[in-house]
Parts: structure tokens; sequence; C-alpha cells
């Protein structure tokens, strides 16, 4: 069986999906752009601002399934380009500071509402 997970504390969908779906003890969020939940619009064009809006995102799609960054076992890091992986990488790193997550990083073409990163991630209660 599935539980819905929502929070008015990062943005709605913008598709048909949830923002997270817990299935066991396993969560699995889908993937956040930097959308800033109270304006509903994508914030400034700069990938370390739109960095830490992502990581905002999954924490209050975390706190709201009853857990934090700890819990976190897997991301799937998007960027709409591949240089800006060391900015990317410096701000992810802050909310993961021992432990983290397995992870995989790729570039591709082009991301939703034209973001320059998407975070999805996967973690354990």
């Amino acid at each position: 069986m599935k539980k819905i997970i929502s929070t008015p504390n990062a943005p709605q969908a913008i598709g048909p999906y949830s923002q997270a779906v817990v299935a066991g003890n396993l969560i699995f969020i889908s993937g956040q752009v930097p959308i800033d939940p109270e304006t509903g619009k994508l914030i400034i064009n700069d990938i370390t601002a739109q960095t830490e809006q992502v990581m905002k995102n999954l924490e209050a799609i975390l706190t709201e399934a009853g857990c934090s960054f700890e819990n976190v076992v897997k991301t799937t890091c998007l960027l709409s380009d591949i240089s800006n992986f060391k900015a990317m990488n410096e701000v992810y790193g802050k909310y993961f500071p021992k432990n983290p997550p397995a992870r995989a990083a790729f570039a591709v073409k082009d991301l939703p509402l034209g973001a320059l990163v998407e975070i999805e991630a996967v973690a354990v209660k």
C-alpha cells in the first residue's frame, strides 16, 4: 500500500505526480526544481540559489514525511549544464555533511520551466 505525501511548504506538482510517495519504509521524492512555494515561480537564474531552493523543497517534503536528510539513501541530480556541477555540489554538500547518500548526477538537454537543476531523492524511515 502507498501513502501520498504533500505539503504546502514545497511547490505543488506541475503535472500528474505526487511530491512524494511512501511505500513500506521507503519515501520516493519526486524531482524538485527551484520553485519558491510561496510564489509558485522559478527563482533567479543562478545555480547556487537554485540548488539552495531545491534542497529547501526536498527538506520540506522530508519533514512532512517525518524524516530528514539523514534518512536519504539515494539522490539523482539533473543539471542543464555540467559546468554547474561544482557549484551545485558545494550547496548539496552542506545538506549531507556526513554519511552522504549514494548519488548519480547527469547533464540533460532541458529541465522543466528552464531550471538549471532538479534533484530527486529516496529516503528510508
